[in-house]
């Protein structure tokens, strides 16, 4: 295997999504047409386009931490208002005089 950097980086998801847990066998076609196939413990995951996949257990619940009430009732990022424009840190320069 090559190295192809000298440092590793750190990484976080940045999406919310809504997940369930399977309580019994599950298998459809998602939008893409990929088949997707579930077994008690695997997640049902939704995407905030609505697209949904399932994903196993074990790699589910070391990616994703549920949130709390209080945290689910913050705006997403998706939602949240824009960013004013920063403001300038050099005042403008004044006019210059004939």
């Amino acid at each position: 295997m090559r190295n192809t950097t000298t440092e590793w980086n750190i990484y976080r998801t940045r999406f919310l999504i809504k997940a369930r847990q399977l309580t019994e066998p599950l298998a459809f076609v998602d939008a893409l047409g990929r088949e997707q196939r579930g077994q008690p413990g695997d997640y049902l995951v939704e995407a905030s386009d609505g697209r949904r996949s399932i994903q196993r257990r074990e790699i589910f619940e070391d990616i994703y931490v549920v949130m709390s009430q209080a945290e689910e009732t913050r705006p997403s990022l998706e939602r949240a208002a824009p960013v004013s424009e920063p403001r300038r840190r050099v005042p403008p320069r004044p006019p210059a005089t004939a």
